[in-house]
C-alpha cells in the first residue's frame, strides 16, 4: 500500500531528525505495511528488525531525558546475528525503513544510547544482538536540517566528477550520522566501481550502511557498483 507520491529522493531531502513526539497513535494500516516491508527486508538482509508499538518503557528512563526524547512511544529495533557486516546491514535497511516511514509522513530518529535495552519488548533470539533502535511516530516538528560538508571533502574522483556520482554524494551528506560528523568518503575507482569507506567512530559502520543506501538513491537510475 502507498500513502504517499514522494519518491525516496524527496524523503531523504524533508527527513530530518525529530525527538519530540505526540500522543497520536500509528494508523494500523501504516502499521501493518511497515510490518510486511520488515519481513521482506529482513529476508532481504538476513536480519531480525522488529516494529514495537504502544510501548513508552524503552525511553522511559534518565538516559532518555539527556538526549533530549519525549513522547516515544513507537520505536524499530535493528536485531541481528553478529557478523563483520552486520552493522552495515542494519544501518542499510534500517535507513529503509526511515524513508519509507518518511512516505507515510511519520518522523523517525536514530538512536544508539539513549533508551534502555532491558525495558524494551524486543524479542532477542540466542546469538542475537540488539544493535540499536530508531524512535517513530508523529512528531511535535518536522526537524530542521544539519550544517553537511562540501561535497569535495566526502568524495575522490580523478578527473571529472559524472552527474550520477555527485547526486549520490549529495543524496549522501542527508543521511543521519553519528552526533552528524559525517565521517565517510567515496571514491570513484578508475573501472566504475565505487569504494565506500567510514573512518573510525562511534557507529561507522551503521554510518556507511545508511549513506551507501542513500548514494544508490541518489545515483538512481545509474546502477552503482561497489567495490
Amino acid at each position: 500500500m502507498t500513502f504517499s507520491a514522494m519518491t525516496l529522493l524527496e524523503a531523504i531531502e524533508q527527513r530530518h531528525s525529530v525527538r519530540s513526539y505526540t500522543d497520536q497513535p500509528i494508523e494500523e494500516e501504516k502499521i501493518k505495511a511497515l510490518n510486511d516491508l520488515i519481513t521482506s527486508l529482513n529476508l532481504e538482509g538476513n536480519l531480525n528488525m522488529q516494529l514495537v508499538t504502544d510501548e513508552p518503557r524503552a525511553f522511559g528512563n534518565v538516559l532518555t531525558h539527556y538526549g533530549a526524547f519525549s513522547g516515544v512511544a513507537n520505536y524499530f529495533a535493528l536485531v541481528g546475528k553478529p557478523a563483520p557486516d552486520m552493522h552495515e546491514r542494519a544501518g542499510y535497511y534500517g535507513e529503509r525503513l526511515v524513508l519509507e516511514a518518511q512516505r507515510m509522513g511519520l518522523n523517525t530518529c536514530w538512536v544508539a544510547l539513549t533508551y534502555s535495552k532491558s525495558r524494551s519488548r524486543v524479542s532477542v533470539a540466542a546469538g542475537e544482538k540488539l544493535v540499536c533502535v530508531i524512535s517513530l511516530g508523529y512528531g511535535t516538528t518536522q526537524g530542521h536540517s544539519h550544517r553537511i560538508k562540501g561535497i569535495d571533502k566526502v568524495t575522490k574522483v580523478n578527473g571529472e566528477m559524472p552527474d550520477w556520482f555527485r547526486s549520490g554524494a549529495q543524496a549522501a551528506l542527508l543521511a543521519p550520522t553519528a552526533v552528524n560528523q559525517q565521517q565517510f568518503c567515496f571514491t570513484l575507482n578508475a573501472d566504475g566501481t565505487v569504494c565506500a569507506r567510514a573512518k573510525m567512530g562511534f557507529y561507522s559502520k551503521i554510518d556507511l550502511g545508511i549513506v551507501k543506501l542513500h548514494f544508490e538513491i541518489g545515483a538512481a537510475p545509474h546502477p552503482v557498483k561497489w567495490q
